[in-house]
C-alpha cells in the first residue's frame, strides 16, 4: 500500500480510471419549482452526455446531434402588475371616484362625438389620399386634436410632463417611441398629428377608423410579406416628402409593461432617415397603466377611477444613420433601441409580438403560467427562420397533448397527437426531446427539438427522398397501402387503424392520396416524424 501523507490525494488516479461514469448530484436553489420533473425540483442529476450515436439518436441520419433548450426568460414583458383591485385604499378611492368617473365618461363621449364630426367634415370630398392633406383640411383637424387632449383629460391625464422638445420635421422625419398603452397614440395625435402605421383591422373600428384615415395612416398586415414591403415603401415615401406629416412608429409592434424593451421591427430603420426617439413613462404606485394581462374595459375603468394618472414624455436626441459606412437597418435599430432602453433604464429582450400571440393562445387554453409558453420570437426567427404562424402551429399541437398544470406533456399524449404507437423508435423520438430525462416534455423542449430537426441542411433532401421511395409506382402521389408498406420496417405490427391515422395526418387536403406538397408540408409541421423513414434513408443517402 502506498504511503499516505498530508499532501497525498484523498482519491488515487486509479480510482477514476477504473470507475464507471457516475451521476453527479447538484443542488440548485430555485424561486419556483413548478414545471420541473417532480416535487424534488431543487435536486437535479447531471448525467454523462447523452449518446448521440446512430443507435440511440433517431435523427442521426440527417446530421442532427443533441440540442439544448435556451433558459426561460425570467421577465414577462406583457404582464400588468395590478390587474386586480388590491388594498383598502384602492377600493375607497374607486368608491369616491365613481361620480367623477361618470362625468369623465360623459366628457369622453362628447369629445369623441365632436372629434368625429370635425374629422368627417375635414374628409368630406377628399379623394386624393396618395398626396398630402390640403392645409385647410389640416386646420379643421385641429378641432379633433383638441378633442383628443380632452379625451386624455377624461382618462385622468390632467397635465403631462414633457422633457425636451420635438425637433423640426426636416431634421428627423421619423419618430419612434416605446409603447405601453393606448394612451400614447392619442397623445401623439394631439402633439404631432403624425402619419402612423396601423393594422388593417383598425380601419373598421368605429370613430377610430375615421380619425386614422385623416392621419393618412399606412395600413399593414404583419403576416403578409407583400403588405410589409408596401408599408416600408410608404414609410420612406412619406418620410422623404416634407409636405407630409412626420411618421410615427412604435417599433416594438405591440404594448408592453414598460419594464423591459422588446425587439424592434425594422420598418422605421430601412429608409435610412434620421430618427428622433421618444420615451414614455407612467409613474405609479397603486395602478399599473400598461395594457398587458388586463382587458380594455377593466383598464379604462381603472383609469376613470383614479384621481390623477401620471405620464411623462421625453424627447431624446436624434439618432442619425452612420455616414462613413453603409449601416444596416439591424444595426441602426440596435443603436436606437439602446438609446431608448438607456433612457428608460430597462433591459432589452428578444420577445416580440409573436410571443404575445403565444401567450394569448396559452391563456385562451386556460393554462397556468401562460408566460412559460413564450420562446422569444425574435431570436427564434433569427436562428430557425420560422414565422410566428408556424410557431403557433407547434403550440397548438402541444396544447392538444393536454399538458398538466406544470406545462408538461406525457409520453402517451405525445404519441396520440403525432399518431404514433408505442415502439422502440417512438420512445427514442420522445427521449430525444426529453432533455431532462424525466418522462415528460415542456413546450419549449418540444418546439426547440422540432426546430432543431427543421434546421438541419439534409432535412428537405431526406423528405424528398422519402417521398420518392414511398411513391414506388412513380405516380406523383402516395396511397394508404404504399405508406403502410413503407413504414413497416420502422414500426412493426402497425394496425390498419394506426396506418389510417398517419395517412390522415399526411393527407392534408383529404383527397385520399398524399401529394408531394402534402408530404413536405406535413413533415415541416411534424419534423419529428422524419425518423419514421430512418431505415430507408440510410440506403438512400449511401447511394
Amino acid at each position: 500500500m502506498a504511503e499516505v501523507g498530508l499532501n497525498s490525494p484523498l482519491l488515487q488516479p486509479e480510482h477514476f480510471r477504473n470507475s464507471p461514469p457516475e451521476a453527479q448530484l447538484i443542488l440548485d436553489i430555485e424561486v419556483d419549482g413548478s414545471g420541473s420533473c417532480d416535487s424534488l425540483s431543487s435536486v437535479h442529476y447531471n448525467y454523462p452526455a447523452v449518446d448521440t450515436s446512430e443507435e440511440h439518436n433517431p435523427f442521426h441520419f440527417i446530421g442532427a446531434g443533441s440540442f439544448s433548450v435556451p433558459p426561460q426568460s425570467p421577465v414577462d414583458p406583457f404582464r400588468n402588475y395590478t390587474p386586480d383591485i388590491q388594498g383598502l385604499y384602492e377600493w375607497l378611492k374607486i368608491l369616491v371616484c365613481i361620480p367623477i368617473a361618470i362625468v369623465r365618461l360623459v366628457l369622453l363621449g362628447l369629445s369623441l362625438a365632436v372629434g368625429y364630426v370635425a374629422t368627417r367634415f375635414a374628409l368630406q370630398g377628399w379623394k386624393d389620399k396618395q398626396n398630402p392633406m390640403p392645409k385647410w383640411r389640416c386646420r379643421l383637424m385641429w378641432i379633433t386634436r383638441l378633442c383628443s387632449r380632452s379625451i386624455l383629460f377624461s382618462f385622468g391625464y390632467h397635465w403631462i410632463k414633457r422633457i425636451g422638445k420635438p425637433v423640426p420635421r426636416e431634421s428627423a422625419p421619423i419618430v419612434v417611441s416605446n409603447h405601453i398603452t393606448f394612451i400614447e397614440p392619442i397623445f401623439f395625435f394631439y402633439e404631432l398629428f403624425p402619419t402612423t402605421v396601423a393594422s388593417e383591422s383598425h380601419d373598421a373600428i368605429p370613430f377610430v377608423g375615421t380619425i386614422i384615415r385623416a392621419m393618412q395612416v399606412i395600413y399593414v398586415n404583419r403576416f403578409s410579406a407583400p403588405s410589409r414591403k408596401h408599408a416600408v415603401h410608404e414609410i420612406k415615401r412619406k418620410a422623404s416628402c416634407n409636405n407630409f406629416p412626420r411618421v410615427l412608429l412604435f417599433p416594438e409592434g405591440t404594448t408592453t409593461n414598460g419594464r423591459v424593451l422588446i425587439s424592434f421591427q425594422l420598418g422605421a430603420f430601412i429608409p435610412g432617415l434620421p430618427i428622433q426617439p421618444v420615451v414614455v413613462r407612467y409613474p405609479h404606485v397603486h395602478f399599473d397603466q400598461s395594457w398587458g394581462h388586463i382587458s380594455l374595459p377593466k383598464l379604462m375603468f381603472r383609469m376613470f377611477t383614479q384621481f390623477h394618472n401620471f405620464m411623462e414624455v421625453e424627447y431624446l436626441p436624434i439618432v442619425t444613420p452612420l455616414e462613413r459606412q453603409k449601416e444596416s437597418p439591424v444595426h441602426f435599430a440596435e443603436r436606437t433601441s439602446y438609446a431608448i432602453a438607456s433612457a428608460l433604464n430597462v433591459v432589452q429582450t428578444s420577445h416580440s409580438y409573436g410571443d404575445l400571440m403565444l401567450l394569448a393562445q396559452a391563456a385562451k387554453s386556460q393554462k397556468e403560467k401562460a408566460s412559460s409558453y413564450m420562446v422569444e420570437m425574435a431570436r427564434v426567427e433569427k436562428l430557425f427562420n420560422l414565422s410566428t404562424l408556424e410557431v403557433l402551429e407547434f403550440l397548438e399541437k402541444f396544447l392538444a397533448m393536454n399538458p398538466d398544470p406544470s406545462g408538461r406533456a406525457k409520453f402517451h399524449d405525445f404519441l396520440r397527437v403525432l399518431k404514433l404507437k408505442a415502439s422502440p423508435l417512438s420512445e427514442k423520438i420522445f427521449k430525444f426531446i426529453d432533455v431532462e430525462k424525466c418522462g415528460s416534455v415542456t413546450f419549449r423542449q418540444f418546439f426547440f427539438g422540432s426546430a432543431h430537426i427543421l434546421k438541419q441542411q439534409l432535412f428537405s433532401r431526406v423528405c424528398e427522398l422519402a417521398f420518392t421511395e414511398c411513391d414506388a409506382l412513380r405516380s406523383g402521389y402516395i396511397l394508404k397501402q404504399q405508406l403502410g408498406d413503407f413504414l413497416k420496417p420502422a414500426i412493426s405490427d402497425t394496425s390498419e387503424d394506426e396506418v389510417n391515422q398517419l395517412f390522415k395526418l399526411f393527407d392534408s387536403d383529404d383527397d385520399g392520396r398524399i401529394s408531394k406538397d402534402d408530404f413536405m408540408a406535413s413533415l415541416r409541421k411534424n419534423p419529428l416524424l422524419i425518423a419514421l423513414f430512418m431505415t430507408q434513408r440510410r440506403h438512400a443517402m449511401a447511394r
